[in-house]
């Protein structure tokens, strides 16, 4: 008796539906899309949009913090008798402040690509249209394009307050234009060395003080050094010395082309020989760092 009724209620229960299975017929859009999308999203995420109201407390007032000093520096100018000029430079604005800089790329950088490594949710990206040097490109690009915006921004409220305080026109617009030129090097530039050091970690800590280390101490040590060496008569040190931070070699390269005054002791920039050698190891950097990252998502089965 309870066999028949154990069959009999496996075979009411045991039914094949057929519900109409096809395939896709809809638009596709292809890498160029999900490209687009993961550097739309990235970007995004860089400054906390799209993620907890937490997450944007740290990149937003560091972004207030730059455009704040740049907006007391414009209400200071115009309100000085005779002024003729901002009191700072455009390329020097991104020098003076590069620890806001550097924190901003601590915190950023791991987040941006640590925790697809801790979750290991890189492989995910692969269920759509997107190879290695695509998921690479999009958050070099992002990162790059977060710390140009940034850098960025500031010069331009200080450019805007220029011209309202009717200074002169073409030397603001030169020295302006010089100044985006600066911050779009650093830019990719610290972009490039703060994905590297994110990404050798899952570990979010980690990552912020790998970066912090390469970015902030590094300045610390050369800027210390190169005192030393100005104190004591090595005043030819003082320009090399510079090849070995992150920070100084963007001074050195806006010092030999772009008009700057160095930052470097007693203002002794490199010039124009000098400067050729600067400009190869920023793009030998940032060269570096991306071969460095297709090589490091290869790794993790991209």
């Amino acid at each position: 008796m309870s066999t028949e009724t154990g069959a009999a209620t496996g075979s009411e229960t045991s039914r094949i539906h057929n519900i109409g299975y096809r395939a896709y017929d809809g638009p596709r859009l292809g890498r160029a899309y999900a490209r687009r999308s993961l550097y739309s999203q990235s970007l995004r995420g860089s400054f906390g949009f799209g993620r907890s109201a937490k997450s944007k407390v740290l990149p937003m007032l560091l972004f207030g913090v730059m455009c704040l000093v740049a907006a007391i520096i414009v209400a200071v100018a115009i309100n000085l008798p005779d002024a003729t000029k901002l009191p700072i430079k455009y390329t020097r604005f991104a020098i003076y402040l590069q620890a806001v800089i550097g924190l901003f790329i601590a915190a950023q950088a791991p987040q941006s690509v640590s925790r697809d490594l801790r979750f290991k949710s890189v492989p995910l990206y692969f269920s759509r249209p997107i190879e290695r040097s695509d998921y690479v490109f999009a958050k070099f690009a992002a990162m790059a394009s977060a710390l140009f915006v940034l850098t960025g921004a500031p010069l331009v409220i200080l450019y805007v307050g220029a011209l309202l305080g009717k200074f002169d026109f073409a030397d603001q617009t030169k020295w302006f234009a010089q100044g985006m030129v600066s911050v779009a090097l650093l830019s990719v530039l610290f972009a490039g060395l703060g994905l590297v050091m994110a990404a050798l970690t899952p570990r979010r800590g980690f990552g912020v003080a790998a970066v912090i280390a390469v970015l902030t101490i590094t300045y610390g040590a050369v800027s210390t050094i190169q005192g030393i060496a100005w104190s004591t008569g090595s005043t030819g040190a003082v320009p090399w010395l510079g090849l070995f931070s992150p920070i100084t070699l963007v001074d050195g390269v806006q010092t030999a082309y772009l008009g700057a005054t160095s930052a470097f002791p007693g203002g002794e920039g490199p010039g124009a020989g000098a400067g050729v050698v600067y400009l190869i190891v920023v793009l030998a950097l940032v060269a570096g760092s991306y071969a460095v990252l297709m090589r490091r998502y290869r790794r993790v089965g991209l």
